[in-house]
């Protein structure tokens, strides 16, 4: 295979200004995102496992899905109702590369909700061997001082208390061998003015995986996160960067560009295979050359 140059792999992108509500679809993005489709080739390093990955629709979380079936592993995707369309699209995705596909609606917000994704899961996988925590919200505010109590609530019920507790409902069903992930951020590390509310949430889940890998070790289960840079999802035009950032996104990048889905999957794949056994507390920065330390 000959070499392909990263900063031209896929074009940078100027997109239109454009709104959905929250939290928006892959499919009504404008341009559309790659999470694999086309794209991801497996190489059957997930043969046999069973995932369940929150905010597996669209973005990150639906590229990881689509690579870990075609990886050879089983995957239910938890979602928003509201995001169905986009999950149809990944779970035939899910079922045309021969695995079983499992959608779970619901609002992980709420703890029940948390708590029966986890059962259905294991009940209609049969099993659980690795979770992604992934299901992230994220709407920009002009000022700190425009964070209002219920945005910051939401954001920190969404991405924080819903990985932990779909975490806790999970732990007992996983046996050596098994992999955590988590979705952290280069905001984590470097908060943009405007989504600070988001950005102590990813460095909670950092924190998170960090300090569950020191627990699980002894348990053989291993926790690992990534870090993505600046990546074209839905995330961005349902209110996650203000508009002059969004008609620019990514061009700030090392790579001169956004990264797309499936630029982040293969992390995701790497951390939760057999090629990672060494590895866990660890974090892994897909950033597109930013920095993390």
């Amino acid at each position: 295979m000959s070499l392909i140059d990263p900063r031209s792999k896929y074009p940078t992108i100027s997109p239109p200004e454009q709104r959905q509500p929250h939290p928006g679809l892959d499919v009504e993005m404008e341009p559309t995102a790659d999470i694999g489709l086309e794209s991801y080739v497996g190489r059957g390093r997930l043969e046999g496992r069973k995932a369940l990955i929150t905010g597996g629709d669209s973005g990150i979380g639906a590229a990881v899905a689509i690579a870990y079936a075609r990886e050879g592993a089983d995957v239910a995707i938890a979602y928003l109702p509201e995001e169905q369309v986009d999950a149809d699209r990944v779970l035939a995705a899910i079922e045309e590369a021969g695995r079983k596909a499992v959608g779970i609606p619901g609002d992980l917000q709420d703890p029940d909700t948390c708590t029966k994704t986890v059962q259905t899961a294991l009940d209609e996988l049969g099993g659980l061997d690795i979770l992604v925590n992934n299901a992230s919200r994220q709407i920009f505010a002009e000022s700190f001082l425009d964070i209002d109590d219920e945005e910051f609530d939401a954001t920190m019920k969404t991405n924080i208390y819903g990985s932990f507790r779909v975490t806790k409902a999970a732990l007992p069903h996983l046996k050596p061998g098994s992999s955590i992930l988590f979705t952290s951020s280069i905001q984590a590390y470097d908060p943009t003015p405007g989504l600070n509310h988001y950005a102590v949430t990813k460095a909670a889940m950092n924190n998170m995986a960090k300090g569950l890998s020191m627990e699980l070790l002894e348990k053989g289960i291993r926790v690992n996160a990534v870090a993505p840079g600046p990546v074209w999802t839905p995330l961005q035009p349902s209110y996650g960067q203000p508009m002059e950032k969004l008609t620019e996104f990514g061009q700030e990048s090392g790579l001169g560009r956004a990264g797309q889905p499936v630029e982040c999957a293969g992390a995701y794949v790497f951390l939760a295979s057999e090629e990672a056994s060494f590895i866990s507390g660890e974090t892994l920065g897909v950033t597109g050359g930013a920095l993390t330390p």
